[in-house]
């Protein structure tokens, strides 16, 4: 995924100017959007599907997301589904983690699979299909919220709690895939996320919804003086989210979303390691994208999400699956 560029977040005028001349494509790739999904009929899985997604281009927590609501729900065999966003195999697929890699299946099935089984398909309604033959009764599906190919039972929409979405344009102009109040016309269930628990309850109090969520160390490594590196939608989250957790950042080196990371960008980090005096840390997400002989000199940030009211979160999904079985 390319770098979100300068002009999605500033509102000076020189970024106002290309937002308004992207304008015309914006609206062509809005319209194209619409009309998929006037021209599609969704597919009904044979298991319900809880579609985990956001209205942005980029992260705001959908695959820790996805895993914490899997802990909720475990008196279910609950599978994620996702397309295997960067890898070459389309599926569909139950991903093995330990024969598996990165370029086949991509970076969030390897840590999906983690926490559950997991199946990669680009065609949605073959993976849910293949899962439930497999055993599913239940499917988590990370991101798809604007994909119009399969019934989804439960639609849950994440949303910044900082409003830090940029410009609020529609791709290209912006980063957003849809205009916000669509997508939340749309979904059955809002999760506002922030940065921590006080900053993503507000913005959900300030919005009407119930659900807020934040992400949290889960045994982290000691707090030290490091260099930080990531690939992910928003780095600036994850930096933040060390210096909450005490570690002193020497220095920060972020890449494009996804990004695979190729000898230079390994030499330019150990470079600036060794320049720092500091070890390197990263995200899981990262970690994965990493040769295993790099590995060893890199620390690891894990994060899990934590949800406000989890039992209220847990009823309103199941009171939706019974409604439409009923």
């Amino acid at each position: 995924m390319m770098r979100a560029p300068w002009f999605w977040r500033e509102q000076t005028l020189a970024a106002r100017a290309i937002a308004l001349g992207l304008a015309p494509v914006a609206a062509l790739y809005d319209a194209g959007q619409r009309a998929r999904w006037r021209m599609t009929t969704p597919k009904r899985a044979p298991v319900p599907i809880i579609c985990i997604g956001n209205a942005t281009l980029g992260g705001v927590g959908k695959t820790p997301f996805a895993i914490a609501l899997k802990g909720l729900l475990g008196d279910k065999a609950v599978h994620f589904l996702t397309r295997g966003y960067g890898g070459t195999l389309s599926g569909p697929m139950n991903v093995n983690p330990s024969t598996h890699d990165v370029d086949e299946v991509g970076d969030e099935a390897l840590v999906l699979a983690r926490n559950g089984p997991v199946w990669i398909a680009k065609d949605r309604p073959a993976g849910a299909n293949a899962a439930a033959k497999a055993g599913a009764e239940l499917i988590i599906m990370d991101d798809g919220f604007q994909n119009p190919t399969i019934e989804k039972t439960v639609s849950i929409l994440l949303i910044d709690a900082a409003g830090s979405d940029g410009n609020g344009k529609i791709f290209p102009a912006g980063p957003y895939r849809e205009p916000l109040e669509r997508a939340r016309a749309r979904a059955d269930i809002v999760v506002y996320v922030g940065g921590n628990a006080a900053a993503a309850t507000a913005a959900a109090k300030n919005n009407n919804t119930p659900f807020a969520a934040w992400l949290a160390p889960q045994n982290p490594p000691e707090a030290a003086r490091v260099v930080a590196f990531s690939g992910i939608g928003k780095p600036q989250k994850f930096y933040a989210t060390l210096k909450a957790a005490g570690f002193d950042i020497a220095e920060t080196v972020s890449f494009p979303d996804h990004h695979r990371f190729n000898d230079q960008d390994l030499f330019a980090l150990a470079r600036v390691a060794a320049a720092k005096g500091a070890p390197l840390i990263t995200t899981e997400k990262d970690y994965t994208r990493l040769p295993d002989d790099f590995r060893a000199d890199v620390l690891v940030f894990p994060v899990l999400m934590k949800i406000n009211q989890p039992a209220l979160l847990v009823e309103a999904i199941r009171t939706a699956i019974a409604s439409e079985a009923s």
